[in-house]
């Protein structure tokens, strides 16, 4: 694909209520548009808003293998309310196990490069997995979440996947957020009344107080970007 139509499809999408620019994605993309859930609050909005709409689109999580029973619950519970499917993707165990045999299972806590190996085994490499075949990545982020998503489009062309990734939220505000929450009773993970405005494995996430950003709670022990390499905040994703 061209500059000209990348920047031609990012030109119209942007210029389109969400209804429309998913249907003229629909259009351009038959069969080819997925939307990756962790479950968190902007997902499980997004997911709402997908049912309600009835936008077709492939629905993949993230299972690390090290997640929240509350999180296992909630899947069960979203596919249930929304009857839609959602497709779980895990790592793969050959390298999980050489892994945790060299390191430790909780080798993340020891360095941050100990921790990013951990999550390209866990989380990354799932990723390509799941994105493979698709020409539009559907996200859940939002500017407001970190500092590190701040400026990052409503959608752009993600030349190392060869991509759109689409976030549709993005310039959505927290109390946009909760007033669509509270308005259609969107099925959340309890922990989110425990102090978890962020929820991602268990080992790595923290509850947090009142004055901390809402994603240090995440990789708690470390001074990093709090970021695991999922979404990149360059130009090109």
């Amino acid at each position: 694909m061209d500059k000209l139509q990348i920047d031609t499809i990012i030109q119209t999408v942007e210029n389109l209520p969400l209804k429309q620019a998913f249907a003229y994605l629909e259009a351009h993309f038959p069969n080819a548009i997925v939307f990756s859930t962790s479950l968190g609050l902007e997902d499980q909005v997004l997911t709402d808003i997908l049912s309600a709409q009835e936008i077709k689109i492939h629905i993949f999580t993230l299972d690390t293998g090290r997640l929240f029973s509350e999180t296992y619950d909630l899947l069960d519970k979203t596919i249930a309310y929304y009857k839609q499917p959602i497709q779980v993707f895990f790592p793969e165990a050959p390298r999980v196990e050489a892994y945790t045999a060299e390191k430790g299972i909780n080798a993340f806590y020891e360095s941050v490069e100990n921790r990013k190996e951990c999550c390209a085994i866990r989380k990354i490499a799932p990723l390509t997995r799941a994105l493979s075949g698709a020409k539009v990545w559907v996200t859940g982020l939002r500017a407001d979440q970190s500092a590190n998503r701040k400026n990052m489009p409503l959608m752009a062309w993600d030349e190392e996947k060869q991509i759109f990734k689409y976030n549709p939220l993005i310039n959505w505000t927290t109390e946009a957020l909760s007033d669509y929450i509270n308005q259609h009773n969107v099925p959340l993970n309890p922990l989110h009344k425990k102090g978890f405005p962020s929820i991602g494995c268990a080992p790595c996430t923290r509850a947090i107080t009142a004055d901390e950003d809402p994603r240090a709670g995440r990789w708690w022990w470390e001074t990093s970007h709090k970021e695991c390499g999922l979404h990149q905040s360059t130009g090109n994703s």
